[in-house]
């Protein structure tokens, strides 16, 4: 069930033996990639100060969540000065805002879209990672039919860790990502919270017959998979039909995983990084009965959006992954062998903060960058 690193880190690992947290084992450098030269970045708009997540309606429509809280749509390539409307409040606070979006497999019949954000609702002071799904009245440019079907409990004050993505797999199932809320020590092992976890959820947001803890006494039902920090990439392998995310690791120690039934990740407990202040908060890298990654960064990348590329526009990147990089402003090629990471090159380095990304209708990419707005990545005339 569980899998081993595919870094000179593995050797460790496969020996049974510890890597000291201190120590902080550097992954493969990330090497400049020359695929990326018969590409340009063409600014769509500048508008969109925190572009967080998009969805395509259809091939001439994109919606945008901006952090701060608006709802905007791209169409024919260019974004509409009005904004949607009945967007619920949010908490704009910190790494808080509205979030992700997603479009149900078959928006075209039900026209449902699936919206997260740090919101007040829930018991307590504070916010929570709240999961809305509502249609879209595109005449009156406005949510309506507004549904809330999750969130995650309990409520706090602190401003950092919501997660959050959204994503269905080829089943129908979705699948939401929670970060731990920045209480690292509690929420993430624990199987009463909510936070720190990928949840899996039926489309009108009940819970899933099947879901691994949903007999279990003092655990949550929703809850898919545990022991993560905070998921701010998923997607599903269009091949494979696996759901895969990344997280922020903390100085160090970001994270792929292909996200599997009941396991547990390892958040707090096995970690390759250390605290941002250099000190180590756990001197274990690996434990029986929690999975290693399929891949980690020290340094950290601090990774933000994730596409699986099934596009013959881009012949050279075709069948692999891309993630997005906040603190290093570039793109990462994460190459893949089927299931297998084999290894990482970057792509249009210095292009900004790269918060989220997109695959259109017609295979091309689409690049949010934070103070940017969107770029699209189009072949050099």
């Amino acid at each position: 069930m569980f899998k081993y690193l595919k870094t000179p880190l593995s050797l460790f690992v496969l020996a049974g033996l510890s890597v000291s947290a201190c120590a902080q084992v550097e992954s493969p450098p990330i090497e400049a990639s020359t695929t990326d030269s018969a590409y340009e970045l063409v600014n769509v708009t500048n508008e969109v100060a925190i572009p967080w997540g998009m969805v395509w309606l259809n091939e001439s429509e994109m919606l945008v969540t901006e952090r701060s809280g608006e709802l905007r749509m791209i169409r024919d390539g260019k974004l509409l000065e009005q904004k949607i409307a009945n967007v619920p409040a949010v908490d704009a606070r910190n790494q808080g805002g509205l979030l992700d979006i997603e479009k149900h497999p078959n928006y075209d019949e039900n026209g449902w879209l699936y919206i997260s954000y740090s919101g007040f609702e829930g018991e307590g002071e504070g916010s929570n990672t709240t999961l809305i799904r509502a249609k879209l009245d595109k005449e009156a440019m406005a949510l309506t039919n507004i549904e809330q079907l999750f969130e995650a409990a309990p409520n706090t004050d602190n401003t950092r860790h919501f997660g959050s993505r959204i994503e269905f797999d080829d089943e129908g199932f979705l699948y939401l990502s929670v970060g731990d809320r920045g209480d690292r020590d509690v929420n993430p092992q624990r199987l009463d919270r909510d936070a720190g976890k990928v949840h899996r959820l039926l489309d009108d947001g009940s819970v899933p017959s099947d879901n691994p803890f949903v007999s279990q006494e003092n655990a949550n039902p929703t809850i898919y998979s545990y022991g993560h920090r905070n998921p701010q990439g998923m997607a599903m392998h269009p091949k494979t039909g696996d759901i895969w995310t990344h997280e922020h690791g903390p100085r160090g120690g970001d994270e792929i995983n292909r996200i599997q039934k009941a396991v547990n990740y390892g958040w707090p407990v096995i970690s390759y990084g250390i605290n941002y202040n250099g000190t180590s908060f756990t001197e274990i890298t690996a434990k029986e009965g929690m999975a290693q990654p399929d891949w980690q960064w020290t340094p950290s990348i601090a990774p933000s959006g994730m596409v699986f590329v099934d596009s013959e526009r881009y012949p050279q990147w075709n069948g692999h992954m891309i993630v997005g990089s906040l603190k290093f402003a570039q793109l990462v090629l994460v190459e893949m062998d089927g299931n297998e990471i084999k290894g990482h090159s970057k792509l249009f380095d210095g292009i900004g903060r790269v918060r989220s990304l997109s695959m259109s209708p017609d295979g091309f990419l689409y690049v949010g960058v934070d103070g940017k707005g969107i770029y699209k990545v189009t072949p050099k005339a």
